[in-house]
């Protein structure tokens, strides 16, 4: 057998001009160093192409506009009942320089207060409440009497939220698209069957809506063909008298 592989060996390299040197190097299987680089990059591809785990019941996170009321229980000096978050995510605060705070939640803000307060107060108590922020809310568009922008002031469906909407135009499909954001980079997309949903067929399939989602009724085939048809099916057009 190793006489063979010589033979073919041989062979190869009258064939390729190749030394015997270069052909065993290339064949040769990669090391520990190279596999453990080519896991560390498909690791990296990996998680850069999977949506990032969502916690539960996560906390509200302050938005631009939104109203803070900031409580020093031991330093009422410092209170300061109405901090509205600018466009930038920064709002001011007393005696210090601005902090950056859209994107985190009143536990988290306190904890940032705490670390600006740190050259002025020794481990302050920090209270922060919402007092005016962005509500709850949905959108619908596409074939649906009234698109636009509603208050999500409750648990409501899809069906329910079309309902809100003004209901399905006659151009209507049945079939609905459901949008909901689960990070920066991903959409989750749920294709519904509304007349299934109404007729009580898969009505467990009936999502909620969460804050931020969108609801999008397409329009239905025939209605997009008759678009590119000048006159009615059916009827006839009297040739033109250039014709004749």
């Amino acid at each position: 057998m190793e006489r063979l592989s010589a033979l073919v060996l041989g062979f190869v390299v009258l064939l390729t001009g190749a030394p015997a040197s270069v052909l065993g190097q290339s064949c040769a299987a990669p090391g520990p160093a190279a596999s453990t680089d080519a896991t560390s990059a498909s690791t990296e591809h990996s998680n850069s192409d999977q949506p990032a785990l969502q916690k539960r019941n996560p906390r509200y996170q302050v938005h631009a506009d939104d109203v803070l009321a900031l409580t020093f229980p031991l330093s009422h000096e410092f209170d300061q009942p109405n901090v509205m978050v600018q466009p930038d995510g920064y709002i001011n605060i007393q005696g210090e320089d601005s902090v950056y705070v859209q994107g985190l939640s009143a536990p988290e803000i306190a904890q940032v207060l705490k670390k600006a307060y740190a050259g002025t107060l020794h481990d302050p108590i920090i209270s922060v409440d919402l007092v005016d922020f962005q509500k709850p809310y949905f959108l619908a568009s596409g074939q649906v009497g009234k698109p636009g922008q509603y208050d999500l002031r409750h648990e409501t469906t899809v069906s329910e939220g079309i309902a809100i909407a003004g209901g399905l135009v006659p151009s209507a499909k049945t079939q609905v698209f459901l949008f909901h954001r689960v990070s920066t980079n991903w959409v989750e997309v749920k294709k519904l069957n509304l007349n299934d949903l109404l007729r009580g067929k898969n009505a467990n399939e009936d999502a909620y809506l969460s804050p931020g989602d969108s609801i999008f009724v397409p329009e239905k085939f025939i209605t997009k063909f008759r678009k590119y048809i000048p006159y009615g099916i059916g009827t006839s057009i009297s040739p033109s008298p250039a014709f004749y």
